[in-house]
């Protein structure tokens, strides 16, 4: 299982997620970046692949673009229905792995937000995800997803840390309204470019002692940009766009965002 399965990372996901990036935000203009991208391309059509608690989807249909998602999480999809449904919308949201998910319409524009892609740890589930979802595209369609570019620093330090040394992320107010902490540590293998880690939550009663402790496991796979590159053309499609960060910057350098905007040819 990953970090995502779980019920209680779905519940409290966007009660954390709104603590981490409080000051420092690596997803500012994430939301308007993707509507402006179903408006482009979304005319017959919008799915939003690995929606999480259904931020995109949300702020789509808030927008006038009634979007369907699909995440492998079930837990995360419940999430999303019920916030949909809270804010009146009745949205296609079903769970599904990105690499054998089927709809019954094809789509001409498909999101991938955040890191929902390098999630897929190996070079075959990452083919077998583009492919299955250019199946899914029509003829034209769009995608639109995410990796960074491996940082050999971060990955040397990483190399020499284990998957329990934790350091401290943050506090927030879960879901019960109960204080928790949260820790995380990440270790990384060059062989298979996958960085495994834990995250640990703690529980806090009124007086700060633990009363809880939760571990969750989360694996990523770094793919650097000549792998994605060589994957994009075997997999049938062309790039449109690549950008360094949700305002549209440059890539030519390294960017802890990198967004590939690519076309089913």
């Amino acid at each position: 299982m990953d970090l995502h399965d779980f019920d209680d990372v779905a519940e409290n996901y966007d009660l954390y997620l709104e603590e981490m990036y409080k000051d420092v935000d690596n997803h500012a203009g994430f939301l308007d970046f993707y509507l402006d991208f179903a408006k482009e391309y979304g005319k017959d059509g919008v799915i939003d692949i690995a929606c999480g608690t259904g931020a995109v989807l949300l702020y789509l249909a808030k927008h006038g673009i009634f979007a369907d998602g699909t995440d492998l999480s079930e837990a995360m999809c419940r999430v999303a229905k019920e916030k949909a449904n809270k804010e009146g919308f009745n949205l296609k949201i079903f769970p599904a792995n990105m690499t054998d998910f089927r709809s019954n319409k094809k789509y001409s524009c498909a999101i991938i937000a955040r890191s929902g892609f390098m999630h897929l740890l190996n070079p075959e589930l990452q083919r077998a995800a583009l492919l299955n979802i250019r199946e899914n595209l029509v003829d034209g369609g769009m995608l639109t997803f995410n990796t960074f570019d491996p940082n050999p620093i971060f990955q040397a330090e990483q190399m020499e840390s284990k998957d329990t040394d934790y350091e401290f992320r943050l506090e927030y107010t879960n879901k019960e309204g109960k204080r928790e902490k949260i820790y995380n540590a990440i270790s990384y293998d060059p062989h298979t470019q996958i960085m495994s880690g834990n995250w640990k939550f703690e529980t806090l009663d009124a007086n700060g002692a633990v009363i809880e402790e939760r571990i969750r496991p989360l694996k990523m796979r770094q793919t650097y940009r000549q792998e994605m590159l060589y994957l994009l053309e075997m997999t049938g499609y062309e790039i449109v766009n690549v950008y360094g960060g949700y305002n549209k910057e440059s890539a030519d350098r390294p960017a802890k965002n990198v967004i590939w905007c690519v076309r089913k040819k």
